[in-house]
């Protein structure tokens, strides 16, 4: 009998939650959609999606206790997909309308507004993936949905030899340039939503189900 990976969808308030599930269920694995503590820490995968503004997202990860949860599962080398502001809570710091939110901080450094003319940034875009990603691996165009004002416009993770650099990935948009995503070990994330891009964002799905 085939396994089927086992995925959790984090519901703590905030995300395209049903959007998710469906899309990773396309992929063969096994998915729920769940606020309990205990399903996700012993799922195979954790996904933590998540819409809206950095401080609102964080006080609903805590109120699940999703920040301990995402910390016990990296300590124990178990995946994890951040998407959207699902990522963006994976730094140090949100910053947003004056307001600055203490993030999980599994990665130093700040998310800040974009430099751009026009926000949010909204609509397809292209990501420059970074060298021997996984994540990317056998995406024909790799143009993905994005919607947002608020991203990490540097990235300053330094990995001491001999564990391996994370791959990160760029996109450009107005001028500014952010990271688009990030493959850290089990720590995956994107800042675009791989549930609302096709068939790219089908294949990216599958290539992390892949993984676990």
């Amino acid at each position: 009998m085939t396994r089927h990976a086992k995925v959790v969808v984090l519901d703590y308030g905030s995300g395209n939650l049903r959007s998710a599930e469906r899309a990773l269920a396309h992929t063969g694995a096994d998915v729920c959609v769940s606020a309990d503590y205990r399903a996700a820490l012993d799922a195979d995968g954790l996904v933590v999606p998540g819409v809206g503004a950095f401080e609102a997202c964080m006080n609903g990860l805590r109120s699940v206790k999703g920040d301990e949860l995402i910390g016990r599962r990296l300590a124990g080398n178990r995946p994890v997909l951040g998407i959207c502001v699902g990522m963006q809570i994976l730094f140090a710091t949100g910053r947003e309308h004056g307001i600055e939110t203490e993030g999980c901080g599994e990665w130093p450094g700040a998310v800040d507004r974009i430099r751009a003319d026009v926000l949010p940034h909204m609509g397809w875009n292209t990501v420059d993936a970074g060298p021997g990603s996984t994540l990317f691996a056998g995406v024909a165009e790799q143009r993905f949905y994005f919607v947002h004002s608020y991203a990490a416009r540097s990235w300053n993770l330094e990995v001491p030899r001999p564990f391996r650099e994370p791959t990160v990935s760029w996109t450009s948009y107005g001028g500014d340039r952010f990271v688009s995503a990030v493959e850290n070990g089990p720590l995956t994330a994107t800042q675009f939503h791989p549930e609302k891009s096709g068939d790219a964002g089908a294949q990216l799905l599958r290539n992390w189900v892949g993984t676990l």
